[in-house]
């Protein structure tokens, strides 16, 4: 049968712009203007009093002009190449701090001499957030690898130490507790209001993603920049190399011990987790492994937000107005759930392909798999039970039709 819509990987692609050699070089103007507006300001307020007023504030004043004029000798060629030539030296100093602050000196041009380095830690934040801003959409863009899927940041309030400039508008956070938001995922530091205005390109660190199991599968697969979570490929793959004719799969429980162990590896370490037959010898715990893994997640693989519409679809009578509704459906689901969702329904088609050995068919595959690949926003158990021969049902028709649908 020919598919009812393109495909599924044009409506959730994503496209961020290009990052051309001209809005680099106005994201470094702009960055540069920034610093030297921020470094006047906190000059004129950091500076001791005695300094700002009379003939000592006017030596100090120009000396703070001077350094970002354009026209000085401190911008100019002879600086870099004298930059340059102090760098070795630089990096044998002892002192870390030292070394960083006259390396960013250099990367910005500027000569950091005694009245210079008076300021040095606010310009030296202010620098560091632009310029991990900066990087960080240029990664993203850049990166020919990076799968695009869409992710909206993970922002929770946050009280900063120091002197800190958000990484959307470059203005300054202001207040002593609560002065912005910081993405629990990526690290983005930005004002609360900014936070509104943000993209959704959030890149994870995998610094930041501490565990496997019971993680955002969106969050996984951009941390690791992978196409599906690590857990169902490695255990798909060692189902299907030993396990698509054993009898009950899916349905035969693995001990529940074992099953623990291979949750454990794939949390400590991660697509590493060694599943072979040589540790693991009984093929059900592999298969119970994933069955706990989509449990866990936080967010089912058909998400909240489309259960309601699925189960809609499912009470239709008409099994062709069925079909198209449960397609029209898959639409709405994000670019990762979806990748996973017609993976493993593949996976599932396979064996039935095998009914003859291992007695699983469609219909008892969508009673081990409809209550673990979607659940009801609401924990009832009333709608749970009212909803389980729908859930049967769609994972049944997602099997039968995969070929169709996906």
């Amino acid at each position: 049968m020919q598919k009812l819509l393109p495909s599924h990987k044009t409506a959730h692609s994503s496209h961020m712009p290009e990052v051309s050699a001209e809005w680099a070089a106005a994201a470094a103007s702009n960055l540069l203007s920034n610093i030297r507006s921020s470094w006047t300001n906190l000059t004129a307020v950091s500076l001791p009093a005695s300094e700002e007023g009379g003939g000592g504030g006017g030596g100090e004043g120009e000396d703070r002009e001077n350094l970002w004029d354009p026209s000085c000798t401190m911008f100019a060629e002879e600086l870099w190449l004298e930059n340059e030539k102090a760098c070795a030296a630089v990096v044998h100093k002892s002192k870390r701090g030292r070394n960083r602050q006259e390396l960013l000196a250099v990367a910005l041009g500027v000569k950091m001499g005694v009245k210079g380095a008076l300021l040095w830690q606010p310009l030296k934040l202010f620098a560091y957030s632009q310029i991990t801003s900066l990087v960080r959409r240029a990664a993203l863009t850049q990166n020919d690898n990076h799968f695009n899927y869409e992710k909206a940041h993970n922002f929770k309030v946050h009280t900063f130490r120091g002197p800190h400039w958000c990484e959307y508008c470059a203005n300054f956070m202001w207040g002593l507790i609560a002065q912005g938001v910081r993405c629990s995922d990526c690290g983005l530091n930005v004002h609360k209001q900014c936070s509104k205005y943000v993209p959704n390109d959030c890149q994870p660190d995998l610094k930041r993603i501490k565990r496997v199991y019971c993680c955002d599968l969106t969050t996984l697969v951009k941390a690791h920049n992978s196409q599906r979570p690590m857990v169902v490929d490695i255990c798909i793959r060692e189902i299907e190399a030993r396990g698509l004719k054993s009898e009950g799969i899916y349905r035969v429980s693995g001990f529940t011990e074992h099953i623990e162990d291979v949750k454990m590896a794939f949390d400590r370490d991660g697509d590493k987790a060694d599943v072979s037959a040589n540790i693991y010898p009984d093929i059900n715990i592999i298969a119970g492994a994933l069955k706990l893994y989509f449990r866990d997640l936080p967010i089912p693989v058909i998400t909240y937000d489309t259960y309601s519409k699925f189960i809609d679809a499912a009470k239709l009578p008409n099994p062709d107005e069925r079909l198209e509704a449960v397609h029209e459906v898959l639409m709405l689901l994000p670019a990762a759930h979806y990748e996973t969702l017609r993976y493993l329904m593949i996976h599932l088609k396979k064996i039935t392909m095998n009914e003859k050995d291992n007695f699983m068919n469609a219909e008892n595959l969508g009673i081990v798999f409809g209550p673990t690949l979607m659940r009801p926003p609401e924990d009832s158990t009333l709608a749970t039970l009212n909803d389980m021969r729908y859930q049967k049902l769609i994972v049944q028709i997602l099997i039968e039709n995969e070929d169709v649908l996906f």
